[in-house]
């Protein structure tokens, strides 16, 4: 049996914890590894290595530490198609869409090679008698990042890029349900010249989260996961004085105009509502019709569309999904089947009972469809994080706006129209982070920032793009003078940029 073991100051180690975890490969149901499971002991090994670490890395340009990215780039390249059949086998995503995810990690540490840039501080000469001011981005010291399993290399891209850029150590707890990638990453940085320690990966769970929203010595934590989780993770950090960013769940929807392509939005939604299985935070779960005609001529495509997909594991490449992660989310998804039929919807594509030749162990669910949602129903406001694809109607679309901005998710939404007046009116007024105008996953590219409004996001700054910058380090803001004219004298004012 494979054993996954931490990685702590250059080195894999198996910790002092006997506890482990279970890693299953979704498509056969089967314990494939065990993870080791750390708690406080190890947190404070990776700790020691990071502060041992992070000022040597730190004092070294910013120039030094973007060649060391755009290594730790290039071996993340050359080893793709290994990480990408490694992480389909612990999620059980088909590899076409593995590979696309370490591609929209990759993205951000193209970004962050960008570090001398984005690092620059602001200088503003004169504003007063002989003074100037100017401000440096000074890095935080030891961070941490707490991922989840549906995406277990690009969520931890997009956040160890941006804090090792800027001169951080940082320290990763993933999801023990697919713990393995990590490891490799960590390997992959020391490879391209990072120093030992620099980044830790410690696994673990509940415990070992406690011990990193308890830890002095971590400045900051980035998080993404469930709501529920994200607030406490939130208040708990901040509340000792961390800072914080932790990105909740989500329910996004999809508008359906009259004037719309149906073709092209139904192509969209499906690929959008399905793909890796609808584990995804940016997924498409919610279609809104606007209109009768639109909503049945929606409900015949769809059907149709759903109909025509494969389900398969993850290396069959003639799949369009794979199974979910594990027996228990599996039948997480299907208790919110049972409750959306308790609750008066009607069932148009039933994807229970399906079964995948020669995957009979596997955690396979077909696609599912509802419709005759309605707004009230909770297995419309909660978040099913599985292949179930739900419709409502609605009149106008000023009743669709509404409708997705009384939501309590606000991650991301899309609107589908040939009409420009409406996709202005829509963007600017519905209250969510990401908007798609004819785009169904709108995650924004690695230069411009994720994030989600409402109980989908903790925190004031986004993650990647210049944001990212941001929450990973302090401004440090210098005032000074000298000019050996300046009056003598004590000032016993406040001083302004006043000269006369």
């Amino acid at each position: 049996m494979r054993e996954v073991n931490h990685y702590i100051g250059g080195r894999q180690t198996s910790g002092g914890s006997p506890r482990r975890g279970e890693v299953f490969d979704p498509a056969s149901g089967q314990v494939r590894a065990h993870v080791a499971l750390g708690g406080a002991p190890e947190l404070a090994a990776a700790v020691k290595a990071a502060l041992a670490a992070q000022p040597g890395w730190a004092s070294a340009s910013a120039h030094r530490r973007s060649q060391v990215l755009f290594r730790f780039k290039a071996l993340l390249e050359q080893q793709l198609g290994r990480l990408a059949t490694l992480l389909a086998s612990e999620h059980g995503k088909v590899l076409a869409d593995a590979r696309g995810e370490l591609q929209r990690g990759l993205e951000v540490i193209d970004f962050v090679c960008g570090a001398p840039q984005l690092l620059k501080g602001e200088f503003s000469q004169g504003v007063g008698p002989d003074i100037d001011v100017w401000s440096l981005r000074q890095p935080l010291g030891v961070v941490a990042g707490i991922t989840p399993f549906n995406f277990p290399a690009m969520i931890p891209l997009w956040m160890l890029g941006p804090a090792l850029a800027a001169g951080n150590a940082f320290i990763l707890k993933p999801s023990e349900r697919t713990p393995s990638v990590a490891v490799e990453l960590a390997g992959l940085l020391q490879e391209a010249g990072a120093p030992e320690g620099l980044l830790n990966v410690v696994h673990g769970d509940r415990e070992l989260v406690d011990a990193i929203l308890a830890e002095p010595a971590i400045k900051a934590v980035s998080f993404v996961g469930s709501s529920a989780v994200a607030q406490h993770i939130y208040a708990t950090a901040a509340a000792a004085g961390k800072r914080v960013q932790a990105m909740g769940g989500a329910k996004n929807h999809g508008v359906v105009l009259p004037d719309a392509d149906l073709d092209q939005a139904v192509a969209a939604i499906v690929g959008a509502a399905f793909g890796s299985a609808g584990e995804r935070c940016m997924a498409l779960p919610v279609i809104v019709a606007i209109g009768e005609d639109t909503a049945r001529a929606l409900r015949q495509r769809l059907k149709a569309a759903i109909g025509a997909l494969r389900v398969g594991a993850p290396d069959d490449p003639a799949a369009d999904y794979g199974p979910l992660v594990t027996a228990a989310h599996k039948q997480r998804v299907l208790d919110y089947i049972a409750l959306a039929l308790a609750e008066g919807a009607e069932l148009v594509v039933d994807g229970r009972g399906l079964t995948v030749a020669g995957h009979a162990g596997g955690f396979f669910l077909g696609p599912t469809l509802f419709d005759q949602v309605r707004a009230e129903m909770r297995s419309y406001q909660e978040e099913i994080f599985g292949p179930v694809l739900q419709m409502l109607r609605v009149a106008t679309l000023e009743q669709a706006i509404a409708l997705v901005s009384s939501h309590p998710y606000g991650n991301g939404v899309a609107l589908f129209t040939r009409s420009g007046e409406a996709a202005r009116r829509f963007a600017e007024q519905v209250e969510v982070g990401m908007v798609g105008i004819n785009v169904p996953i709108p995650v924004p590219v690695a230069h411009h920032g994720f994030g989600g409004w409402k109980r989908s996001a903790f925190g004031d700054l986004n993650q990647y793009g210049t944001d990212s910058i941001r929450f990973f380090t302090r401004t440090k803001i210098i005032t000074q003078r000298w000019s050996g004219s300046a009056a003598s004298g004590s000032a016993f004012v406040i001083p302004t940029g006043k000269t006369d």
